[in-house]
C-alpha cells in the first residue's frame, strides 16, 4: 500500500501511477503547497467526482485505470463540453468552468488531480534545463 498522507509543502518525490493505483479512498491529498495540490481519487462504478467549479484554479486530472465521461461548460445545467476518456488521457479544466467526471467503466476508476494558478506565461517551451533557469531568473527580476 502506497503512503497516502500529505507530504506538502515539502519537497517530495513518488511513483504517481503506484499511489493512484493503490488509492481506495474516494480522495487522499498527497501534497499540499501555497500554489498547487495533488490529490488522488477512486470512483467507484456509476459514481463521479462530483459537478464541481474552482473560481480561481485551473486543474489537471489523468485516469490511471477506467473509463470515463467527461462534461465541462460555463454552468450547471450548461455542460455542453462532452467527452469519453480511458485510462492514460488527461483531462484539463479551466478555472469558473463547471465539470464533472463520472465513471462509465465497469471496475472503479483511479486518477489523480492537481490544482493550481498558472506558473509561467502562457505557451512557455524551455528546450533546456539552462533555458528554463535563464527564464525563471528573469522572471524574478521583474
Amino acid at each position: 500500500m502506497p503512503d497516502l498522507t500529505d507530504h506538502g509543502p515539502n519537497p517530495y518525490v513518488l511513483d504517481i501511477e503506484e499511489a493512484t493505483l493503490g488509492n481506495d479512498n474516494f480522495r487522499s491529498t498527497l501534497w499540499t503547497g501555497s500554489l498547487l495540490q495533488l490529490t488522488v481519487m477512486s470512483i467507484p462504478v456509476g459514481g463521479d467526482v462530483g459537478l464541481e467549479q474552482h473560481p480561481e484554479n485551473d486543474q489537471f486530472l489523468r485516469l490511471e485505470q477506467g473509463r470515463a465521461l467527461v462534461e465541462m461548460g460555463s454552468a450547471k445545467d450548461q455542460l455542453t463540453f462532452r467527452e469519453e476518456v480511458s485510462a492514460d488521457w488527461a483531462i484539463l479544466v479551466p478555472a469558473g468552468t463547471w465539470h464533472n467526471v463520472t465513471n462509465i467503466g465497469e471496475s472503479p476508476m483511479k486518477l489523480y488531480a492537481l490544482y493550481g494558478p498558472a506558473h509561467h506565461p502562457h505557451g512557455t517551451v524551455h528546450a533546456t534545463q539552462e533555458e528554463a533557469e535563464e527564464a525563471e531568473a528573469a522572471e524574478n527580476d521583474h
